[in-house]
């Protein structure tokens, strides 16, 4: 081999592991660095979270995570749409327009609460938005068509429910939404607060059972004739 041939040979074994790596599989880097970057979001929010712990998170460097998300902000922009295609995704999945209408929003309710449970993550995120008034939420179209489905989906089950007599007329689709995400967010979101405040252990599992049984009374209460 000349000496060029082997000059070239010794700058490709000097590139780091990590994004040599990243060429051959960049779906695979791609999803640890979204897997990373959600946990640092969430537990650090989007001022605190540091791109250098992110890269490390997913075992790669900050040059791959540039190449492949431009920076920071928009990289927390994807996080913030896969978490909210994730839970919009699974909702899709129950196909509550098959139900009859009651089970349908009682379905909604159970899952929503379950969700929530199970993805500590999406609610620290959803805080983190908040804190900055969806600044970065705002730039998405993505998630308002998103949100279009939901909402799409739940005016029919409510309709359905108006012409049997079921519901009342005034059910209105955002508010029975709201009202079902209410009251799990603010259960979980304040669940140190709470419990220490009132001497009772908000996550103790019989307390969180008792709980979802009541946000799906609490749901169908507010919108039953």
């Amino acid at each position: 081999m000349n000496d060029s041939g082997e000059k070239g040979a010794k700058k490709r074994s000097r590139r780091p592991v990590a994004e040599r790596t990243a060429h051959r599989d960049p779906e695979r880097t791609r999803a640890a660095i979204l897997e990373a970057a959600t946990r640092e979001f969430a537990e650090n929010g989007m001022g605190g979270a540091r791109v250098d712990a992110i890269a490390e998170r997913a075992g790669t460097n900050k040059r791959m995570l540039y190449h492949y998300f431009g920076d920071k902000e928009q990289l927390y922009l994807k996080v913030l749409e896969e978490a909210y295609v994730g839970i919009r995704t699974a909702e899709r999945a129950l196909h509550i327009g098959d139900r009859s209408p009651e089970e349908g929003i009682g379905e909604l309710a159970l899952f929503t609460w379950r969700y929530f449970l199970q993805h500590p993550e999406f609610l620290s995120l959803l805080g983190t938005e908040n804190l900055h008034r969806a600044r970065w939420l705002r730039q998405s179209v993505r998630l308002k068509e998103l949100h279009s489905h939901l909402i799409g989906e739940l005016s029919q089950v409510l309709e359905q429910g108006k012409k049997q007599g079921v519901f009342i007329q005034t059910a209105d689709p955002l508010h029975v939404y709201l009202t079902i995400a209410s009251l799990g967010y603010f259960y979980l979101s304040n669940q140190y607060t709470l419990s220490t405040i009132f001497g009772r252990d908000l996550i103790e599992p019989t307390h969180l059972n008792a709980w979802e049984r009541h946000i799906v009374h609490v749901t169908l209460a507010s919108i039953k004739r």
